[in-house]
């Protein structure tokens, strides 16, 4: 049948596997380095991958090509749980974390991570640990300038980590369709002081807008030598 479908275009690829995480039917795998649409009849021709693609590398085009088959989607997702990115170290989990209790005694830190992956680009936007979360979106360097980060920021908040100036992409859409798709409880955005981290902050918040939802927010800025300045 005549119908439309996902290309690829291998040569734009650039093997971040963005497009295989967001697609829910697992039509689209990373073989060699490189996004592939394996399964026709699993691309239902909706795109959910098209705004995940960082460099344009797909698109839709009418041919002839098998019909979407809800059924086997289903049964394969209920067989396994795919690889979003077809990496083990891409898959989508939550982490649980035991309390503990040293009675003073010096100790090494405790991560306080409860969810991976954590970069923009790659966490699933209906991942289920997005219910009820209070977001933290962070430029990836607060973390290596602040030394408390665990314990005041990534504490009891789902982490989300980016950087706007080498990922060269606008996150807006992103970000907009997790808090639209999800009962997010907050926002806190963490950016250093240097001004190209601003397209993180002006992501979250045209994000925030996009969605049509009134959610608290905040802004905290780090300066270079790791002070909270803002």
């Amino acid at each position: 049948m005549i119908r439309k479908i996902i290309k690829i275009d291998e040569e734009k690829c650039n093997g971040c596997g963005a497009c295989a995480a967001t697609c829910h039917e697992g039509a689209i795998e990373m073989v060699n380095g490189k996004a592939k649409l394996m399964r026709e009849d699993y691309c239902d021709g909706l795109g959910d991958c098209l705004p995940a693609c960082p460099t344009g590398a797909i698109t839709f085009e009418e041919r002839e090509a098998p019909a979407y088959d809800e059924v086997a989607v289903v049964a394969a997702k209920e067989k396994k749980a795919p690889l979003p990115c077809g990496c083990p170290g891409t898959n989508s989990k939550t982490i649980r974390r035991e309390s503990c209790d040293l009675g003073g005694v010096s100790a090494p830190v405790n991560s306080q991570l409860s969810q991976w992956p954590v970069q923009i680009k790659l966490v699933p936007v209906n991942a289920p640990y997005f219910d009820g979360a209070k977001l933290l979106v962070a430029a990836d360097c607060t973390a290596f300038a602040y030394g408390n980060f665990h314990n005041e920021f990534i504490r009891n908040h789902i982490t989300l980590i980016g950087c706007p100036k080498l990922d060269m992409v606008d996150y807006t859409e992103k970000l907009t369709a997790i808090i639209a798709n999800n009962d997010i409880k907050s926002v806190t955005v963490v950016r250093m002081e240097v001004p190209c981290c601003g397209g993180i902050e002006h992501a979250v918040k045209q994000a925030l807008q996009a969605s049509g939802k009134f959610i608290p927010w905040r802004v905290v800025t780090i300066s270079t030598d790791g002070r909270i300045v803002d």
